[in-house]
Formats: C-alpha cells, structure tokens, sequence
C-alpha cells in the first residue's frame, strides 16, 4: 500500500540526516523533496501547499527533543500534520437510529460499490455483531442486483429482491419495512452507479436520498485514480450530505493521492479503507496508523488486531505445543502458511511491520519470493497423509508424482523439504524450557473467552529504546 510514496518520503528526510541541527536552508531543502514525493504521488496541489505551508511554519520553530536528532524531530512533525490533513482520528459510523439504521452507498461504476457493501455486510455482521439486510436499487444493471444477491449469501447476511421494473424509492421503501417487521439492525442501500458524473445521476440520487432520509451516506471511490479520486467525491458531497468516504483498491495504489487528498477537498472524512478483493479485506481508516506506514514505521496496531480477528488461537495453541515437543510436520506447516494468506500473505503483514519502509523493494521481493506461499501449500496438498508426517518416505518417484500433481517440478519439492528441515532444526533449538514459557505467554494474552484483547486502546512502548523512529 501506497509503497512509491513511502519511498520517496523516506528519501526525503535523508537531506537532514547527519545535521546537527535544524536550520532555515535544511529544512526547505527537505520540505523541498517532500513536496516533489507529493507530487509525484499525485496529490492535489492545495493540499500539498496547506500542508507544506504548515509543516514550513512550524518547522523553523521546532525545538528538538531529547532523543531525537534533526532528522526524526521533522520526522514526528511531518507525522502529525500529515495526520491531520488525512483527518486526525479515526471515525466510525453513526448506526444510533431507530432500527433499522439506513446507510446508503453511492458511487461511480468500476469504483469496487457492490462488494463494498458485501464487504461493509460482512463487517458488521462479525465485529459489531449487527443483523444486516442488503438491498440493491440499482434499476440500471440487472447484473449488479444479482451481483449483491450472491455477495450477500457469501458473507451470510440477508438480502431483498429487487428488479428493474420498480422505482428505486419503492425498492428501498419495501426494504426498510421488512427490515423492520424482522427486527434487522442495519439496512445497506446500493444505489444506481454510472460511468461518469452527470445531472440525471444526480438528480436521482438526490430524490432518493431525501426520501429515505439514511443516517450514513457513504461514497465509494477508487484510489487509484489519484486526486481525481478527490475531486469525484467532492461533486458528489456537494450534491449529497454525505458522512463519510470508503477508499478502495488501496492494496493496489503504490501512489496514495487520493488517501491524502480526499478528506481535505471534501471535509468528509475516510471511514473505510478495501486492501483487497476478498470478501474480508476492509479496514477501519486510522489516519495515525496510515501515516505510520507512509513514514516507514509500520502499523503495529492493526497488525495485532488482525491477528486477534483472523488466526484460530485454538489451532494456533496446538502447533505451538507440538513445536515444543519436536512433533511439527508439513500439516502443521500447511496450516501456518493458510493462516497466513488469510492475513494477506507476506506482503500485507510486512507492510504493517516498523522499519520495513527502511528495506529497499529489490530486498522485499527476494524476502517474498522465497516464501510462495500458496505454492507450498499446493506441493503439500499432493503428498498422502503419511509423507506428510514422514518426510524421508518421499524420494525419487513420491518427488515426481508430488511435483505433477501441485503443478510444480522435483527442485520445488526439494526446496520445500530443505525449507521444513530448517525449520524444524530451529524448532529443536527451541524445545524444552523455552518454547514451554512462549505457550504459557500465548496463553497469558489470550482473553475470558479465547480472543487477544483489544490492544488499540493501550499505548505501546516507544520502539528501539525510546526512540519511536526505525532509522
């Protein structure tokens, strides 16, 4: 996410590295690659010039402070005026209304509106334990109703037919008034969408929205159309009262204009970040944790957050207590490698690690290649049951038929046994004592009921004795 930009901002800051202090020439030479990261990331110009002028201000009174050396003191301030520009703190949405709580979605066609709200459905169901119903009102394209119904039966939420024939006003009428007959919570509204912004789309919208009257208004939009990603969204604010802004395709924008640019050109802010086309890739928009990886620092945060939602502790526990006792074998391993796509795989766990906007991308690649996940799982898939717990069984003829059936070669499969070996050899390292105490600290941090608490609320300890920057 947004990789291009990090770069460039990371380079940046190296004009102030080895100064002794902060001086008027320094700092505008560092302001002044800021603003060309900025550019090149396409962010819209008044946004780079409020920004900017911000951080020039403040900067040529900034004392540095204890712990820090020139670099890092303009460092933490860029952190916090980028935070602000992108909307300080993280907004969530507003579902206190009589039930149902109505929330419409607006958007231009190709913005990514439909699984949107499959995904904002799923969202809700799971992590704020809401009984959601979907609609689709738009009359337009008999292909996005049927679209929400399958999204829909995928993430286990209701759905209510709707078709072409009927006004979108009575669809959505219908709608709430069996959400409420049937005790729903939430009703998620999609609207027609359209190639481009024009009066008819508009004026439709506009009519519609005035009569259902939805305590959310929410507008999709694509991040990697840059700032014009900004400047959709303010036509449409202008147009609608909206409340708020869902980002997509971010785990695709190397750039990150339009996260930078969105909140500032239409005073509404981001609540809802899609990092990918599973129906589980949505993320509440914390504008400190983005900053934080924009600046190298990684998201430690939502990283443990993810790990609370997304592993099964309970297998988690198991693995962790074979390891100890030297019986991990490839199932396990197999295990470890799912559990790790279902994070995003590598490269989304390692953008939210700290220091990681420090490694050069050739680096990264080479770190992720030798990884291939799904690759390994697909050559263990192809082994019996047995050679997956006695790996020495599989020599000469088991390589070939394991190789054929993964749709891999031989030199795969030897790869993924040198790997396990290894692995396992670490595991011995490990045994006893030591890999004991890492269960039972495993089983300290586990709640009441199984999960990890809710660590977003703690504040963390300064990274790398006191001091919170990487480099």
């Amino acid at each position: 996410m947004f990789n291009n930009l990090t770069d460039r901002l990371s380079n940046s800051f190296k004009a102030l590295q080895g100064k002794n202090k902060l001086s008027e020439s320094n700092i505008k030479d560092a302001i002044r690659q800021v603003r060309r990261a900025l550019l090149e990331a396409d962010v819209a110009l008044e946004v780079i010039k409020v920004f900017l002028d911000k951080v020039q201000e403040k900067a040529l009174g900034l004392k540095v402070g204890e712990g820090l050396n020139p670099s890092q003191a303009f460092i933490k301030l860029v952190e916090s005026e980028l935070t602000q520009i992108i909307g300080g703190e993280n907004k969530t949405l507003d579902l206190k209304a009589q039930p149902p709580a109505v929330v419409m979605v607006a958007g231009l066609q190709g913005a990514g509106k439909t699984t949107s709200i499959a995904k904002l459905a799923r969202y809700l169901k799971e992590r704020e334990n809401k009984k959601v119903l979907v609609v689709s009102a738009d009359v337009y394209r008999p292909a996005a109703i049927k679209q929400l119904a399958v999204l829909a039966q995928q993430v286990g939420v209701d759905f209510f037919p709707s078709n072409i024939n009927e006004k979108p006003v009575s669809i959505v009428a219908k709608a709430k008034k069996h959400a409420q007959k049937q005790f729903f919570d939430v009703l998620l509204v999609d609207t027609a969408g359209r190639l481009h912004v024009d009066s008819e789309m508009m004026d439709e919208i506009q009519v519609l929205q005035k009569k259902v009257n939805p305590i959310e208004t929410l507008f999709v939009v694509d991040s990697m159309t840059g700032q014009d990603a900004a400047h959709t969204a303010k036509v449409f604010a202008d147009a609608l009262p909206l409340t708020g802004i869902i980002l997509t395709k971010t785990d695709g924008d190397a750039r990150g204009g339009a996260a930078l640019s969105v909140r500032h050109i239409t005073g509404k802010p981001i609540k809802f970040l899609g990092v990918g086309e599973k129906v589980d890739a949505l993320e509440p928009f914390h504008p400190d944790r983005i900053v934080s990886r924009l600046l190298g620092m990684g998201d430690v945060l939502s990283l443990i957050e993810e790990i609370g939602q997304k592993v099964d502790h309970k297998k988690a526990e198991k693995v962790a207590k074979k390891m100890a006792k030297g019986q991990f074998d490839l199932e396990d391993m197999r295990d470890q490698l799912l559990q790790m796509e279902q994070m995003g795989g590598i490269e989304a766990l390692m953008d939210k690690m700290p220091g990681m906007g420090q490694i050069p991308q050739s680096v990264k690649n080479q770190m992720m290649g030798a990884v291939e996940s799904k690759k390994m799982v697909a050559i263990i898939n192809s082994m019996t049951p047995k050679e997956r717990t006695h790996t020495k069984l599989i020599k000469g003829s088991r390589k070939n038929r394991i190789a054929r059936g993964s749709g891999t070669g031989p030199q795969d499969v030897n790869k993924l046994l040198k790997q396990f070996e290894k692995m396992q050899k670490q595991m011995k390292k490990m045994g006893g004592g030591k890999m004991q105490k890492m269960i039972q600290k495993m089983g300290g941090m586990q709640g009441a009921e199984g999960g990890l608490p809710d660590l977003s609320k703690m504040k963390l300890p300064p990274m790398g004795g006191g001091n919170k920057f990487p480099f």
